[in-house]
């Protein structure tokens, strides 16, 4: 009921235009949930560390890259040096320089031995003279056209290719990047809950703090009226000469006192009343009334709650409870980066032009390819040792802290339940007070009207009636505290 309450005002709240809102501690709640901005950045967080969660996730899976590139080389790659090519380039010149010398002699020796005639001598030596510059030709031609051939034109390069990467063993350390991320997700979670604990401690805190402020408002104007009456009483004794002029100045003192504290609990209020408007997210001038201001808090005795300090739920318990797990699984990683072999599957398509699979070919073309990469750490300096021993030691240190909230999180309970059993106990002998006041002033105010008590035991009595009522308005509120403090140690907030 008490939530359908709450999201009713909360609805109603936009609709009352100028007309004064009326706010419970449940919609106070609600609102500074919405409009608080550490809130809202924990609520980011969560949000991200999420996301973090399914990115981790996602190195289970292959992934695929693709890359491609150009290059403008100034030289170009020659599988030839300088001399084969020349070389191949005079390939007939150097085979046919041998030929006409050694033609000759062997002309000139046939003639000599009359086997032919000088004149045909002379014209088989135009005819090889004429074949041995043919040859030299077509030597050089092919010369030329081997060494075209073997020309890479490599100043222009184009490259693309397509890898898909699966891992096969990586050792642990994907599950304990998972198991990382999960945790960091939790973190994120317990801090909002923290923040969020400490958020509604604040504003609960601030909410009786107005309301206790307003209770002490109009006990400041009910004071006010009572020595204001007590002045005019006093003025018309001294006008029927029953009363002396010092005892009007003793009024008029006690009059202004009274103005003054007035003043101050209104401006205690308005600035209370301005911080709750900010811890809500609300216009500092809003004008609003609290549902608890006019209700009798003396009236409602909240039981105490009953958990144990060893049932005690906290969020910062559980964030270094979760603070332990993340530097175990960070062993994990360390144990698989430095001491463990990492196994995957690779598989691609590289094209590239010139390509290499039919000479320097200058057109695009590529080939698909699949293998499996090992790779395991043999010798780092002990890097992986030292790093390991740093983990361990920042897991012993989470422990240590945890162990240590715990003993301060028992002691705080013990003392938040002190505070409440002391605040029910000022409550009960507040009002005793009340009462005791209350009728000592009844019977002041009767004794001096019948003239058998003077001026300064009525002011006596109305001013224990004052602290008396003031001391009752702590007590409340003080029990309203001391509950808000033993719900925040429990983790009940």
């Amino acid at each position: 009921m008490a939530q359908v309450a709450t999201l009713v005002l909360l609805v109603l709240l936009p609709m009352t235009g100028k007309a004064q809102r009326v706010l419970t501690l449940d919609s106070c709640r609600q609102l500074a949930i919405t409009n608080n901005k550490q809130l809202g950045v924990a609520r980011t967080q969560k949000e991200a560390a999420s996301y973090n969660v399914m990115s981790a996730r996602t190195k289970y899976l292959p992934h695929v890259d693709a890359m491609a590139g150009y290059e403008l080389m100034s030289k170009e790659v020659s599988i030839l040096n300088n001399s084969q090519k020349d070389a191949l380039n005079h390939l007939g010149t150097n085979a046919t320089s041998g030929l006409n010398p050694k033609a000759t002699e062997i002309i000139t020796g046939m003639v000599q031995d009359g086997t032919i005639s000088p004149q045909m001598a002379q014209h088989l030596g135009q005819q090889m003279g004429a074949l041995s510059s043919s040859l030299a030709t077509m030597g050089d031609d092919l010369g030329s056209t081997i060494r075209k051939a073997f020309r890479t034109n490599t100043h222009n390069m184009f490259a693309g290719s397509v890898m898909l990467t699966q891992p096969l063993y990586m050792g642990g350390s994907i599950k304990a990047m998972n198991r990382i991320a999960e945790l960091n997700s939790t973190l994120a979670d317990n801090n909002y809950d923290m923040l969020q604990q400490n958020v509604l401690y604040e504003i609960d805190a601030t909410y009786w703090l107005v309301v206790s402020l307003r209770q002490k408002q109009k006990l400041a104007e009910s004071y006010l009226d009572l020595v204001t009456k007590l002045h005019d009483d006093v003025y018309k004794m001294i006008k029927e000469g029953v009363a002396v002029r010092a005892d009007g100045l003793n009024v008029d003192v006690r009059v202004n006192e009274a103005e003054m504290a007035k003043m101050r609990v209104d401006d205690n209020l308005t600035l209370a009343k301005m911080l709750l408007c900010q811890l809500c997210g609300l216009p500092m001038n809003t004008e609003y009334t609290l549902y608890d201001e006019g209700r009798d808090l003396g009236t409602t005795t909240e039981p105490l709650p009953t958990s144990n300090a060893e049932e005690v739920d906290r969020p910062e318990l559980r964030m270094l409870l979760t603070t332990v797990g993340i530097t175990e699984q960070a062993q994990h990683i360390i144990t698989a980066t430095h001491f463990r072999p990492q196994v995957a599957l690779t598989g691609g398509y590289l094209i590239s032009n010139p390509n290499t699979f039919n000479g320097f070919e200058r057109k695009f073309a590529g080939v698909w390819n699949v293998g499996v990469i090992v790779r395991m750490p043999l010798w780092d300096w002990h890097d992986g040792r030292y790093k390991l021993a740093a983990s361990r030691a920042a897991t012993t240190i989470a422990k240590l802290e945890h162990s240590d909230l715990v003993e301060k999180i028992n002691l705080q309970v013990e003392q938040e339940r002190f505070k409440v059993r002391e605040a029910y106990r000022r409550l009960e002998l507040s009002k005793k007070h009340v009462a005791s006041a209350e009728e000592n002033l009844r019977c002041a105010s009767l004794g001096f009207r019948e003239g058998v008590m003077n001026l300064s035991e009525v002011m006596a009595a109305q001013t224990a009636w004052e602290s008396a009522h003031t001391q009752e308005i702590d007590a409340e509120i003080e029990v309203q505290l001391s509950l808000l403090g033993l719900r925040k140690a429990l983790g009940l907030l």
